[in-house]
């Protein structure tokens, strides 16, 4: 055999292993994407994706209504500093604190949220919230038109072919990444739920107050959520 041909032979030979090694490495590959580090299979990270990205929507339009509701609030009641007739601003103050503590008897409006135990894991604390919200029907959900429900199967099904042409690796990181970004979305509507609450709370207790001493209150009760962490934290975050 001469030299031409040994190094024929031999550049075959490197390229059989090349081969073998890609299909080892595909085979791999395959085997990592019959499951997660938790025992995962691929449909149990989709559905899990679904899930998480459903209640993403849910939280979203809550959070966002509790804070458009709070942000307004702060407006008015420094559009009720130019009113110098304190009874005139007595009843501006009553109004506007009245139109957000009614979010609170609106049960479809704001969406309900365990809270975190104290050994209870990121991971498990959100799927155990989604679990709660996903058995509270949101109001107006049963009134589709047959074009909505068309638009909404083909959105899943597009959802569902990216997630397919994925490997289980992938979708669990992104699942992963939604987790967490979902969990800082509960903690920061948990804290502007809570401030409504205490809101409604204070409210109610200081009608049997005289109207000169309410007054006063009215304005502590506002000033306080102006400077709570909770409020100060998202008032200002611009809306896309």
């Amino acid at each position: 055999m001469g030299k031409g041909d040994k190094r024929k032979s031999d550049g075959g030979s490197t390229n059989l292993v090349g081969k073998f090694t890609q299909s080892v490495r595909r085979i791999v590959q395959d085997v990592k994407d019959e499951g997660t580090a938790t025992g995962a299979t691929k449909e149990e990270v989709i559905e899990t994706n679904e899930r998480l990205r459903a209640v993403r929507v849910r939280m979203d339009e809550s959070y966002d209504t509790a804070k458009k509701a709070l942000v307004g609030l702060m407006a008015k009641y420094n559009e009720s500093k130019n009113v110098h007739n304190i009874f005139q601003r007595y009843s501006m103050l009553k109004a506007m604190i009245k139109e957000v503590i009614r979010l609170e008897t609106q049960y479809w409006t704001l969406v309900e949220i365990p809270k975190q135990e104290k050994q209870e894991t990121v991971p498990a604390f959100v799927l155990r919230a989604c679990a709660i919200m996903e058995k509270t029907q949101k109001s107006g959900e049963g009134v589709k038109t047959s074009a909505k429900l068309a638009e909404e199967a083909q959105d899943k099904r597009d959802r569902i072919e990216r997630l397919e042409n994925m490997t289980t690796s992938q979708i669990d990181v992104e699942n992963t990444q939604m987790t967490n970004d979902l969990y800082r979305l509960l903690k920061k509507y948990s804290g502007l739920r809570n401030l409504i609450r205490q809101l409604k709370t204070e409210y109610t207790n200081a009608k049997l107050y005289p109207m000169v001493l309410r007054y006063s209150m009215l304005k502590d009760m506002i000033k306080d959520i102006m400077l709570h962490p909770d409020y100060m934290e998202v008032c200002h975050e611009v809306d896309a």
